[in-house]
């Protein structure tokens, strides 16, 4: 429950997201989210301690954690096709 909690916190899956594919500084991850810059700083705080997230001199990069959370989430994301096709069919 204390991951779903976390995941349900409003930017939290998108802060995920951008960082999927390799590190980004502060301002770029601001501007790629479009998100206010206390709340990414809280959000950031979060995914730090429950060590989903790393920040290094490149900035910040999803850990090791992180980057298997971004993996399982593969196949909820066909599953998710597969539905959006069948709500556009009926």
């Amino acid at each position: 429950m204390v991951l779903l909690d976390l995941l349900g916190r409003r930017w939290t899956l998108r802060v995920l997201w951008e960082l999927r594919d390799g590190p980004l500084n502060f301002r770029e991850l601001q501007a790629r989210c479009g998100i206010s810059p206390s709340v990414l700083n809280t959000r950031l705080a979060e995914l730090r301690e429950t060590r989903l997230v790393e920040a290094g001199d490149s900035g910040y990069t999803l850990s090791p954690l992180g980057r298997e959370l971004y993996e399982l989430f593969g196949p909820v994301s066909r599953w998710a096709e597969g539905w959006s096709k069948a709500l556009e069919k009926s």
